[in-house]
């Protein structure tokens, strides 16, 4: 528990830091593009807080799910994924500051928000546990293909660091079928798609 406590002051907190290269940074123009218009330098800033919530909750859920895990094997297929999903938080977090932006003032909700479901999705065994992840990174893939849609053609690095996550999302739920997830039944998902589109307009803004 003090372990997960100081993981959520990093997460919260701390300048994060990724262990892999950011996708952006091989590209010639890294920052907020002179090519880009003052509405698409805040609606890019913007959609990027979206993301970096998003890898926020993830590493909620994540650190929750790894803490009641009821095999060792299970808790490592978690941490594993935690820690890839911190590249993602450092890249958008850097990228915000490039376009100018902030992160989201209400992070901490969203941290113990997220924390709350992860440990329910483990209490409720494995498989559910595994199904959760699948499902949650579904969700986030889908979201992620729409602000690829979104993002103004200019903006190359947001574009490259989303392509990026979206790849990385996609094998994370292919991981979790293989390991035995369970599919959620309907009205779960539904509340899910819900719960993350609340997040993610209030997240928009705030």
């Amino acid at each position: 528990m003090i372990a997960a406590a100081d993981r959520a002051l990093r997460t919260l907190a701390a300048d994060p830091q990724a262990s892999r290269a950011n996708p952006a940074s091989a590209l010639p123009v890294r920052g907020a593009a002179a090519s880009l218009s003052e509405p698409e330098r805040r609606e890019a800033a913007a959609l990027m807080r979206v993301n970096h919530v998003g890898e926020v909750c993830a590493q909620a859920m994540y650190d929750a799910q790894a803490l009641a895990a009821n095999s060792p094997a299970l808790r490592e297929t978690f941490v594993r994924a935690a820690q890839e999903e911190a590249d993602h938080l450092a890249w958008t977090q850097q990228r915000i500051g490039e376009l100018g932006g902030r992160t989201s003032l209400l992070n901490p909700l969203w941290y113990s928000g997220a924390f709350a479901i992860g440990l329910v999705a483990a209490r409720l065994g494995d498989r559910v546990s595994l199904g959760f992840m699948a499902e949650t990174e579904r969700q986030v893939e889908q979201h992620l293909l729409g602000h690829l849609e979104r993002l103004p053609e200019a903006d190359v690095a947001s574009r490259a660091i989303v392509e990026q996550m979206r790849h990385d999302e996609a094998q994370h739920a292919d991981a979790a079928v293989q390991g035995g997830g369970a599919t959620l039944p309907l009205p779960a998902r539904w509340a899910m798609r819900l719960a993350a589109r609340l997040m993610t307009k209030t997240a928009h803004y705030i």
